[in-house]
């Protein structure tokens, strides 16, 4: 049986780094919305490139090389992106009905 629930390998992929993401946006954007006038997109960003930049050095990239930045800086989009239809899905759950909709 597995000893954690995120292990590095997994915070290294698209899913495990999106969900991180999304808890650590969904905690946090009360604060952030709070102190900085910050876009939360943007705040997403910044946290999915921190959660895959650390996964990528935990699980041994070289962290010398400007590549490993370059292409997480990339990813980062990529795991905000999923993140954010999480959110969504979350709020508007598909099949759900909404305000609006007709009978």
């Amino acid at each position: 049986m597995e000893q954690s629930f995120f292990t590095w390998e997994a915070l290294s992929t698209m899913g495990g780094a999106s969900l991180l993401t999304f808890f650590i946006v969904q905690y946090t954007k009360g604060m952030l919305d709070r102190y900085l006038p910050w876009p939360t997109d943007y705040y997403a960003v910044a946290i999915a490139f921190g959660v895959l930049l650390v996964a990528q050095l935990a699980v041994g990239a070289d962290g010398r090389d400007w590549r490993l930045y370059a292409l997480t800086f990339a990813n980062a989009f990529l795991v905000a992106a999923a993140a954010a239809q999480m959110q969504h899905k979350s709020i508007k759950p598909p099949g759900a009905r909404q305000e609006g909709d007709k009978q």
